[in-house]
């Protein structure tokens, strides 16, 4: 440890969801089902492979370091000029760019409890004092994190909707929020599961950005658009913060599949509609389940739901794996009675219900 940068000897490295590659190996199951990790049922629309496929004779060329296509779509899309947007290698990447391009050592970072891993991770990567804020029902208190901001805070993280608890700020809420913080303080949107959500109170940070300087808003094709393979996400901010974050970003951050991948996705606007319709459908689903059950769960506006299956939460888990229905503990989160399920199709949706029950009556028997 002694060669290690200060930052990074308390680090954990983040565990992602368990491939299904991994427990063939391991239990030697098939047919298995994972809703692990929030990624899209349904795949990628049926453009990507077409743009892909157009692209392959060039990958002994490096990809174009400045996406200026997929800058130029997401511009005309969105409304934001292509100074204003960083690519990145996933949402992951510009996250971990604000870090570097405005965290000193020492300096505070505030992030909300049950709050993506990721934050807290990049934090004290730089060697930043984590400030950790107690949620309220499960989400952000927005009023108790911007009392948490102190002169030596450079960056706030907001998940919006959160994960892993599918919670969501409303506009006015986040616009409160906004307006209070100094203008030494940079705020990040967290928007990775921005598509999902269709209530009408939900803010879309790039609305905000005019207003508020020291915004970044974050979003990703790895959710909704279903490219959680070739890992493609953007920032959203000011020139001035784009280019502070272009320092920092490494050249041909985002290779050449992705940058056409991502934009003939963003161009399917109804394989997106369908994707989002569907989910909704998935999460009633689940709800029924949960209710049948009799179980608790934290409502959710993303593509996941936290269900609450009490203190054998693990041992639960462990028996959905033995069934081949993967899922995610959340104890890391400090959510120890639950577990986290992605929305899957209806037949996965039904299997990882019954896998549920099953784990539930194993454990009560025991």
């Amino acid at each position: 440890d002694q060669l290690l940068a200060s930052g990074v000897r308390g680090l954990q490295p983040y565990q992602p969801g368990k491939p299904a590659e991994a427990l063939e190996r391991e239990l030697g199951i098939t047919n298995i089902i994972k809703l692990a990790s929030n990624e899209n049922p349904h795949g990628a629309s049926p453009a990507v492979a077409a743009a892909i496929t157009n692209v392959l004779s060039g990958l002994s060329r490096y990809p174009d370091g400045s996406g200026y296509s997929l800058k130029q779509a997401l511009s005309e899309r969105l409304g934001v000029g292509k100074s204003q947007i960083t690519l990145g290698n996933g949402s992951n990447d510009v996250l971990d760019l604000v870090t570097r391009a405005f965290v000193d050592p020492g300096q505070q970072v505030v992030v909300a409890e049950h709050a993506f891993a990721v934050y807290s991770l990049s934090a004290k990567s730089v060697n930043a004092q984590l400030i950790v804020v107690p949620a309220r029902d499960f989400g952000h208190d927005l009023e108790a994190m911007a009392a948490a901001v102190t002169p030596s805070t450079r960056v706030v993280f907001v998940a919006n909707p959160n994960n892993p608890t599918g919670t969501y700020q409303d506009s006015a809420s986040v616009e409160e929020f906004l307006e209070v913080l100094p203008t030494t303080v940079v705020t990040v949107v967290d928007e990775a599961y921005f598509e999902y959500v269709k209530d009408r109170n939900y803010p879309d940070g790039v609305e905000l950005l005019s207003r508020f300087p020291n915004l970044i808003v974050v979003r990703t094709f790895s959710k909704a658009y279903g490219l959680a393979g070739l890992r493609v996400g953007y920032a959203m901010a000011s020139d001035q913060i784009t280019e502070a974050l272009n320092r920092v970003r490494h050249p041909f951050n985002v290779n050449s599949l992705a940058l056409v991948a991502a934009e003939a996705a963003l161009n399917d606007e109804s394989f997106v509609v369908e994707c989002v319709y569907e989910n909704q459908r998935g999460l009633k689903q689940l709800e029924s389940g949960f209710a049948e059950l009799d179980l608790e769960w934290i409502p959710s506006v993303a593509n996941f739901i936290c269900v609450r299956v009490g203190a054998n939460a693990t041992k639960i888990f462990d028996s959905m794996l033995r069934q081949g229905v993967i899922v995610r503990p959340v104890a890391n989160y400090g959510l120890t009675e639950h577990l986290r399920i992605s929305v899957g199709l209806d037949r996965e949706n039904n299997r990882a219900l019954q896998a549920l029950k099953t784990a539930l009556l194993e454990t009560v028997s025991t």
